[in-house]
Order: structure tokens, then sequence, then C-alpha cells
């Protein structure tokens, strides 16, 4: 792939102007077939302000992984503000950089690579020579968009992971921070601002002047997108980073910060406890590097007062922004419409079970004990089901406690912490039902009710069952009938799969009625036009 591919591959249409219409900004749909599921290697590096990045997406398009991902603080945007130039040594390290991504580019033989650029590109004097200086060297083609656009992307990267996410969206970068509202699906309003730290750290009057600028620029971004938002979607490197120090101040047991949530007064708890630290200390806890740790004090200066003029609820942290938005940007609608970890679930399943396929013949079998559930249950349940076998190569030894931590681990959107406990426990219970006694598990379940663990251990019985039953599919072999208000769970078996019924089947069906407090039942249809019969060893 030589540079003029490189340059095709980054597509052919540059925003030279605010005024241009950003809609048709991806001229090369990544998603030509509207049921596409499988992804190919497609590419997104983002020019920060302070950070470059390549990210290559693989997997299911809905809910892509990263098959690749890699960053390199530059500091573009260093001393902009005073400047009005980029940083001179941000400069050859972001060349040097661009330079390395572009070799693994086409080392990786990319289906599409997109390449945007954001705040300090867009705002440097010296930013179209250092443009044409990169696509020179590297054969990329760059795109610089405006903060508006910024936003947009940055919004439909949290869609990516939560399709139903509804409230506001802020994305912090080194030289710009951006809002957008969302809801349906779609982004309605968005709008930019100056309030990165490193143009706050140009902002006179000491800790008061800068307290009055974030104040009265928060002021005027209030009266342009509303003040009433339940919701607030955290996006950039610096909430994150504070989001991790939130979790080392509470002792949060999951160190994963997608869907990672807060409340305004756990935020402020930590903005004070991360002002009386060490920050050497801090960054030996959390593994943030020195460049980022550098600018949280100012960043947490601007999400207090955020919090304090939006008073959301709810305070999310997304790792999805700009590179998964540009993804979004691409799909077409139906594509949009779908679960994303359903999507994912599936995706593991075709790639990794031993029988893909069976995971939706298990849900369907297992449904009846599921009939009075929440949607949201539901879908847990449903990914419960495709991920079932997914770790059948694991060492028979570890396979459970395997089942755990990956679950609990996995990159995956539309599922929240709770959620991922619960299908942790779940699959573990799948393989081993008297597991759940380390450490880590005993920490995480504490995340959920006991009502839930239960129910998740219940889950993990009924999927241990239903898939040692029948290898084409249980379906096949009978169905399982639930009588809640008699509490009696049945079993009616196929005449001629009578015979995969032996103990250890047994032993598992009285296991999982027992788990949820029924009478275990089995039957036998002997024909079709004949009503089932109890099976001759009688009802257990």
């Amino acid at each position: 792939m030589d540079g003029n591919s490189l340059a095709e591959l980054a597509g052919a249409s540059e925003m030279d102007s605010p005024e241009q219409d950003t809609p048709g900004l991806f001229d090369t749909p990544l998603f030509s077939d509207p049921q596409a599921r499988a992804l190919a290697h497609v590419g997104v590096i983002d020019v920060g302000s302070n950070s470059v990045r390549l990210v290559v997406f693989d997997g299911a398009a809905r809910s892509p992984a990263y098959f690749f991902n890699e960053k390199v603080l530059c500091g573009l945007g260093r001393g902009l503000a005073e400047t009005g130039k980029l940083h001179p040594e941000g400069r050859i390290r972001a060349l040097a950089t661009l330079k390395r991504f572009a070799l693994l580019a086409r080392g990786m033989n990319l289906s599409n690579l997109t390449m945007v650029a954001t705040a300090a590109m867009r705002e440097a004097e010296d930013g179209p020579e250092f443009r044409a200086e990169i696509e020179r060297e590297t054969g990329l083609r760059m795109r610089v968009i405006d903060g508006n656009e910024e936003a947009r992307l940055s919004a439909q990267g949290v869609l990516t992971g939560w399709p139903d996410a509804e409230g506001l969206v802020c994305d912090i970068g080194g030289n710009s921070m951006e809002l957008a509202v969302i809801g349906e699906g779609r982004v309605h309003r968005a709008v930019t601002s100056g309030l990165g730290p490193f143009r706050l750290q140009q902002i006179a009057g000491g800790k008061k002047g800068l307290r009055q600028h974030v104040a009265q620029v928060l002021g005027g971004l209030r009266d342009q997108i509303g003040k009433h938002h339940d919701a607030l979607y955290l996006v950039g490197g610096s909430w994150r980073a504070i989001a991790r120090l939130d979790m080392e101040r509470r002792n949060y047991p999951l160190k994963v910060l997608h869907e990672y949530a807060m409340t305004p007064k756990s935020i402020r708890k930590t903005i004070d406890w991360i002002a009386d630290q060490d920050v050497a200390k801090l960054r030996a806890m959390t593994g943030i590097s020195e460049e980022r740790m550098s600018l949280v004090p100012l960043a947490a200066q601007v999400l207090r007062q955020l919090v304090h003029m939006f008073s959301p609820k709810r305070v999310y942290v997304s790792s999805y922004g700009i590179r998964e938005g540009i993804l979004y940007d691409q799909m077409p609608e139906p594509l949009r419409m779908r679960d994303p970890l359903i999507e994912a679930c599936h995706f593991m399943e075709h790639s990794s079970a031993r029988i893909p396929g069976f995971g939706m013949k298990l849900y369907d079998f297992l449904l009846p004990l599921y009939r009075n559930n929440s949607p949201d249950r539901l879908r847990l349940i449903r990914a419960a089901c495709l991920l079932h076998d997914v770790n059948w190569r694991a060492h028979p030894d570890y396979r459970a406690d395997a089942c755990f931590d990956i679950t609990t681990r996995a990159n995956l959107g539309g599922l929240d912490h709770q959620g991922r406990v619960y299908l942790g426990i779940a699959l573990m219970h799948r393989y081993k039902t008297g597991g759940g006694t380390g450490p880590r598990m005993k920490e995480l379940a504490a995340l959920l009710t006991e009502k839930d663990v239960k129910e998740a251990k219940m889950l993990g019985r009924a999927l241990r069952f239903g898939a040692m039953f029948s290898m084409d599919g249980p379906e096949n072999a009978g169905e399982l009938r639930f009588y809640p208000k008699k509490k009696v769970l049945e079993l009616v078996l196929e005449r001629e799969m009578q015979a995969l019924f032996t103990e250890v089947a047994e032993q598992r069906f009285a296991a999982l009625a027992n788990q949820i407090g029924a009478g275990a039942k089995v039957r036998v249809k002997r024909a079709s036009r004949e009503p089932a019969s109890d099976l001759e060893r009688g009802h257990l």
C-alpha cells in the first residue's frame, strides 16, 4: 500500500472552513451492506491538542473491538494560547508519531483510514503549514474539523456505547471543551469553548481569576445549550484521569472506566481529595502519566463548576468518543439501532464458541424461566447465553475463574458495571456451581444486591443444564415449562431424546429447580397426539 493508496483510504473531502456541510464529511461508507455484522480493520487517527492516537477497530460493526490502540502525548497545543503557534517540540513528536502510524497502517492493510485534527491544528497560525508537511511526509490526508463538528462526533461516540443515552456530553481536550445534547439516538445541539487545560494555563488572576473565567464561559454555554440535563457523559483523557482517581479514593473494586458512574457529591469530594494528595503518590497508585496528571488540577476546576452549573443527577464516563463517533457517522440507521452488547456477543460466539448459533437456541430454551423479567434483564440473559461457551479453550481447572475475569474486564459497550458483574457470576456458575469464593469476586459481588447475585447464580445453573442438553440445540431434546404459582419446573422430553436425560443431567436439572425454589418434574412425550407421560423413573 503506497502513499497514494493511503491518501485514498483517508478519503477525499476536507473541512476547509467551519461553514462546510459536515454530514458529508465521510464520502466512503464503511458499511455498504446495512445488514453487516463484521467489521474489517478500520483505522482512525486523532490528532488532538494533547495526544495523537491511532485506533484500529475490528470485530462487530455495531460494537467494535480495538485491534490496535496507540497514543503518544505530543502536546501540540501546549502554549498555543500564548504564542498562537503549535508547540515546537510537539510538532517534532507529532510528525514522528504520524510517520510511524502511516507505516503501521500500510503494514496492516487497512480497509479504511480516516485522520482528523481538532483544536490545536484548526487554531494555530502554523496549522496549515504543518498539515501540508504531514501530508507530504506521510501520504496521509488530514481533515481539520471545527469545534461543533468535534462535539457532534464525540457525542456520536457516546451513542455508540449507549444507544438510549439522553443528556449532555462533555468532551475535554487540551485546548477546547465541547458540549452536545443527545437523545433518541441523535445529536441535537453542539457547542464549543476554549476551556481546555492548555488554554486555562494562560488565564491571569490566580485561582480567583480562573474560577471567574470558567464560570463566565460555562454560563454562556448553558445559555446556548440549556441547563436541564439529568445525565452527564464525560469524554476525554482528563476526565478519565479524574474518574480513575475517584475510583482510588472510593476503593472501588472494578477498574473499568467505561460506564463508570459518579455522583456530583463524589466528584466534589474527589477534587478536594486530589488537592490534598502528593502527585507522585497519585501517579504511583493509578499509573496516570506525568503529562496527563499535570492537566488534572485545571480540568478538575472545570468539572467542579460544570456539575454545579448543570446540576446533573448522574455522571458517567465514556471511553468512546470522537474515534467511535466517526464509525457511528458511517453506520446505516438499521445498524445504529442494534444493541451493541448483543452484537458484540454474537461476534464473540461466532469467532470463539464451539457451536456458533447455539446461544440463541439456548436462550429460547431457557426463556420460560424468565417470562416476567424486564427487557434490561432479558438482554443480559441473552448475552450470557451467547457467551456461555466462548471460553471453552481455557484450562478446565480455571475456566470458571477465566469466565468471570474476562467478562468483567471485557471491552463491551452497552454494559454497565453491575451488568458486567452479573454476567461474570452467571458464566462462572455455568462451569462451577461452587465458585465465587475468591477475593476479587467477593469485592465485585458487593456491587450487586443479594437478589441479583442469587439470580445470576440461577442463570449459571440454567446455562449449565441447557448447554449439555443436545449438541445441535436443546429445543430438539425437549422444552422447559415453569409454573411459578405451583412452584414447579417441568422438563418435557422428546421421546427419542429420552436417553439424554441420564444421571448428570438429572442432577443439574434438580439443582436448577432447587435454585429457583421449585419442585422438579420430568415428562416424556409418547407420541405426537398423545399427552406427555411421567418418566418411568418417576418425578425427581
